[in-house]
């Protein structure tokens, strides 16, 4: 079952990415992105789908993505050691961490990736398991695994901007990922109508210039073509650039406006 982390991989090869988002958790949309030679689909469990601790429903959203050739990037609703285990055991090579604001927390999710870590053991655990091929795994599945798993993190809070750069120094970071909306809720202490955008934009061009710095990969959402190729051109080199929600209404919309009844 398990192959080679195609997104990885493309990072690790100094590739620019490209994804979507799949809100509506279809394996279908998975693998209609894979066709389309889209890099990743981005699922995100922090503000919806199913439950992450139900690791049944990775199992066809996993053999979807397969299928197609292309990979998950999951979007975990905490960095919660045993639920990075079990996501990652359910077959999922890649996730994102949310809600970091020190390289204390981060390490601590990251380490539960990794069955070795840091020049000692990590903090995975072997178990019954999609990824392990439902424990009829060979024994290089362990060191397999260490050389496929990603993991990223979310860049969405004043905190994390200010330590960005111990958060960017800690062992195995496969990514970064900037979280505007979030970030400006901090900036502006949550009051959704005090943005303070210069405040943001000085908070992202930091993240942006300590990720450069430290080669690490970043990543941003830009869900037009011109937007998206100046990220890129910027250095972003994971962008997503929509999703199956958001392109359904602006097809059909547009359609709609067109059509008279």
């Amino acid at each position: 079952m398990r192959t080679e982390n195609g997104l990885r991989r493309a990072l690790e090869d100094g590739e620019t990415v490209l994804g979507m988002n799949a809100a509506t958790f279809s394996p279908t949309v998975v693998e209609t992105a894979g066709y389309l030679g889209l890099d990743y689909v981005w699922l995100d469990f922090e503000h919806g789908g199913p439950s992450p601790y139900d690791s049944t429903a990775f199992e066809e959203l996993s053999r979807a993505a397969e299928t197609a050739d292309v990979e998950l990037l999951v979007r975990l609703p905490a960095p919660d050691p045993p639920l990075v285990r079990k996501v990652l055991d359910a077959g999922v090579r890649t996730i994102l961490l949310p809600r970091i604001e020190t390289a204390s927390e981060l390490r601590r999710g990251i380490e539960a990736a990794y069955f070795s870590y840091d020049g000692d053991v990590g903090d995975r655990g072997e178990g019954i398991g999609r990824s392990g091929e439902w424990a009829g795994y060979a024994d290089s599945y362990v060191a397999g695994e260490d050389d496929e798993v990603l993991v990223g993190t979310m860049i969405e809070n004043e905190r994390a901007v200010e330590n960005i750069e111990d958060i960017l120094a800690v062992p195995r970071l496969g990514f970064a990922f900037v979280g505007p909306a979030d970030l400006a809720m901090s900036l502006s202490a949550g009051d959704p109508t005090a943005k303070h955008p210069d405040a943001v934009a000085s908070a992202i061009d930091r993240t942006l210039e300590a990720c450069l710095a430290a080669g690490i990969p970043i990543g941003r959402i830009r869900n037009d073509a011109t937007a998206a190729q100046a990220a890129i051109d910027a250095g972003y080199r994971i962008v997503r650039i929509g999703g199956d929600v958001s392109s359904i209404r602006e097809t059909l919309e547009g359609r709609m406006d067109e059509l008279e009844r």
